[in-house]
């Protein structure tokens, strides 16, 4: 009897743990979806792709927003710069570079994008995953995001290791404040050429080097924190855009300090209302999305979903949007290269007839899942398993 109820206490908190984070879960399966839908519609179905706002850009706002909420919070839980590296390593790079491989592979009949340069600041900026923030295209399109994800982590390493990472309610309102200047005087990368992005690869791997193995911890953190700064705001191919992700990303972490008692609610209002301004006096503001009436709609929307995912968190979330959301990381770096094989085999879809182009859709979506399924049982899952053991030694290393 008695083991039958500490079992149950046992179990309990890690149900209870689950349960709190299924919205999260949840929130990452749609914007997963929503970016495969703003690749696949303009190809398969343009007639339901909607233009007051920007499928998108929306799916990726939602993402960053989920990021900033729990990325934070893992490394302040975590308490250790290298297990939150480590997880970090594992449960990104490997399916990263399964895809860089494939995608490389399958060049030798469908040609590798057109944005991705022959020399080796290609590779120094896949290695690193900040090809947007040193002006470098990806293999697979989507991987531009990455770049602002590795930049959020190096800045709030840096603030952790500080002692300042608590100030997120201002870092939101200093970056929306600091899009809205770049905006108005920038309008190109100010550090050209391969070289940003081979000089970055030695200070990321040096760097990530010493905050792994503990040597010059500080120094590096320091040091990779300042590198994401200068790279963000002079080495993008759209600098406000780069500190308008980071006052959102940064908005999700203040939204997750109210929630826990430790901050208000100001900071992210005002926030929202800065990067909901930053592309309207932009120079660099000539794409339809970032046009003011679809770029705050998309802002809004974005917003929205996250608040209602907050506010439904303690009820029961539909398993269909958790798996989604399970696989999500492999849904978004596979689609845009499945798409592209589609695209490239078949000629220019928009041809086909609508029976066809809905058989193909239909198809496309159901291989794509089953396909994420697979990668994420085989690769993303095993990769992140052997990464806690070994973050969790890491850790017992420190405290030993």
């Amino acid at each position: 009897m008695w083991l039958v109820i500490a079992t149950q206490v046992a179990i309990a908190p890690a149900r209870t743990h689950a349960t709190r984070l299924a919205w999260l879960d949840a929130l990452r399966g749609i914007g997963a979806m929503a970016v495969v839908c703003e690749h696949m519609l303009p190809w398969l179905m343009p007639a339901l792709r909607p233009y007051w706002f920007n499928l998108g850009m929306y799916g990726v706002l939602v993402f960053f927003l989920v990021s900033g909420y729990i990325i934070p919070a893992s490394l302040e839980h975590r308490g250790d710069v290298r297990s939150f590296w480590i997880s970090r390593i594992f449960r990104l790079y490997p399916l990263y570079l399964l895809v860089i491989v494939v995608v490389l592979v399958l060049a030798i009949w469908f040609p590798v994008r057109e944005q991705v340069p022959r020399d080796p600041s290609a590779v120094a900026a896949h290695l690193t995953m900040l090809l947007d923030v040193v002006h470098i295209g990806g293999v697979a399109d989507p991987m531009w995001t990455l770049s602002y994800e590795m930049v959020f982590y190096l800045i709030v390493t840096a603030l952790f290791v500080g002692g300042v990472h608590t100030r997120s309610g201002t870092l939101a309102i200093v970056f929306g404040a600091v899009a809205i200047a770049a905006g108005l005087v920038l309008s190109a990368p100010l550090l050209p050429g391969p070289w940003p992005a081979i000089v970055t690869c030695v200070i990321f791997v040096a760097g990530l080097a010493c905050l792994i193995s503990g040597r010059f911890r500080t120094a590096a953190a320091y040091a990779l924190g300042a590198m994401a700064l200068v790279l963000l705001m002079f080495g993008s191919f759209v600098p406000w855009f780069g500190a308008a992700i980071l006052a959102v990303m940064f908005t999700g972490t203040a939204i997750q300090r109210w929630e826990a008692g430790t901050g208000g609610l100001a900071p992210v209002v005002v926030s929202a209302v800065l990067v909901a301004l930053s592309p309207v006096w932009s120079i660099q503001a000539g794409w339809w999305w970032v046009q003011p009436d679809v770029w705050i709609t998309t802002v809004a929307l974005a917003g929205i979903t996250f608040g209602l995912g907050m506010a439904l968190r303690g009820r029961r979330v539909p398993g269909v949007l958790t798996w989604l959301g399970l696989i999500s990381y492999s849904i978004y770096l596979l689609h845009h290269p499945m798409l592209r094989v589609l695209n490239t085999a078949l000629g220019d879809l928009r041809h086909l007839s609508p029976v066809t182009r809905t058989a193909l859709m239909c198809g496309y979506v159901a291989a794509l899942l089953a396909l994420s399924w697979v990668t994420y049982r085989f690769v993303e899952f095993p990769a992140q398993r052997l990464g806690k053991r070994i973050g969790r030694r890491a850790a017992q290393e420190a405290q030993g």
